[in-house]
């Protein structure tokens, strides 16, 4: 089955989407869960944006297309993606959570503006090779890691040197 959903040239399609949703759909089984449409458009344009969301920032997106979606849903439908291993809530030094959908399999790491929020993901090998030796050498058994770089994307920076 191959599914696909537009919101506003965002959509999700392919095999490993479809799986996740089959995913989502067993897990809110086990809890009890009913399916509701509001429920389901959150899980679909969440996962079809694919980029970081607080619950604030994906609820005000949300509200512009479906008013009569409300905050406590958003938040609940996220909690419940990060349960059910479909979303992993980060924390980028600024104190708010947010979630970026796992159905994007391969390793990434973060770039994080100081000055505007912006995330960048970026992968790697050399790092990540460096990471292994790393570990080998002080025979260490990692189990999970996570990179995030600080500073000023491009357009902060620009913006600085504009105004110095």
């Amino acid at each position: 089955m191959n599914m696909k959903v537009n919101f506003k040239n965002k959509s999700i399609t392919g095999s490993k989407n479809t799986a996740v949703l089959e995913r989502f759909k067993h897990e809110k089984f086990k809890r009890g869960l009913k399916t509701s449409r509001k429920r389901s458009y959150i899980v679909h344009y969440f996962l079809s944006a694919d980029r970081h969301y607080s619950v604030e920032e994906l609820y005000n997106e949300l509200r512009m297309q479906k008013s009569h979606i409300g905050y406590s849903t958003v938040y609940r439908t996220l909690r419940l993606l990060a349960e059910c291993g479909l979303a992993s809530e980060r924390n980028f030094r600024d104190g708010v959570s947010r979630f970026e959908p796992v159905h994007n399999t391969q390793h990434h790491d973060h770039l994080i503006c100081t000055e505007c929020g912006k995330i960048i993901e970026f992968t790697n090998q050399h790092i990540e090779r460096f990471q292994q030796t790393v570990a080998r050498r002080y025979k260490f058994a990692p189990v999970s890691h996570k990179l995030e770089l600080y500073g000023l994307c491009e357009t902060c920076q620009r913006k600085k040197r504009k105004c110095s």
